[in-house]
């Protein structure tokens, strides 16, 4: 997703709220897109890279506010995967997060894997599952099987 393709429903959304598209906007949410996971830090860092040498990217907290006003607009989510900063993803679809503890891979999972549990919990404890938050950490696949311990 270019930032031509993000421009045209964050400008509708923007103006709708008295606020307008500013070039910044544009491409951090385009550069959350591309990214799927990533830091307001590796958002920046991707910034920096596409403007090149000498070109305008957007300072970390310039990143962070975008970021912030973006989540507000329902247009990215963030979700804390364990250790340091979030990530933020593109609002697109719900879905959850696992993360391999030994790797640090991160594999996003149809949400309705947690359909019985969120009933569980909002029925036992009245408690809502916030999909777009749930991060579950454990080893995956291919880390299992270089420790010699797949299960069939």
């Amino acid at each position: 997703m270019g930032t031509d393709d993000v421009a045209a429903p964050l400008a509708e959304q923007l103006r709708a709220r008295g606020l307008r598209l500013t070039p910044q906007r544009a491409r951090v949410l385009a550069a959350v897109a591309a990214l799927a996971h990533a830091t307001p830090e590796a958002i920046g860092a991707r910034l920096r890279e596409e403007a090149g040498p000498g070109g305008s990217a957007p300072d970390t907290s310039t990143v962070y506010r975008t970021l912030e006003l973006l989540e507000r607009l329902g247009l990215v989510w963030h979700t804390h995967l364990g250790r340091g900063a979030p990530v933020y993803h593109a609002a697109e679809r719900p879905h959850l997060h696992v993360v391999c503890a030994s790797c640090g891979q991160i594999a996003s999972a149809a949400p309705d894997l947690l359909d019985q549990a969120a009933e569980r919990l909002a029925r036992d404890l009245g408690f809502t599952v916030d999909i777009g938050h749930v991060a579950l950490s454990g080893t995956c696949r291919a880390c299992r099987e270089r420790a010699g311990t797949e299960s069939s």
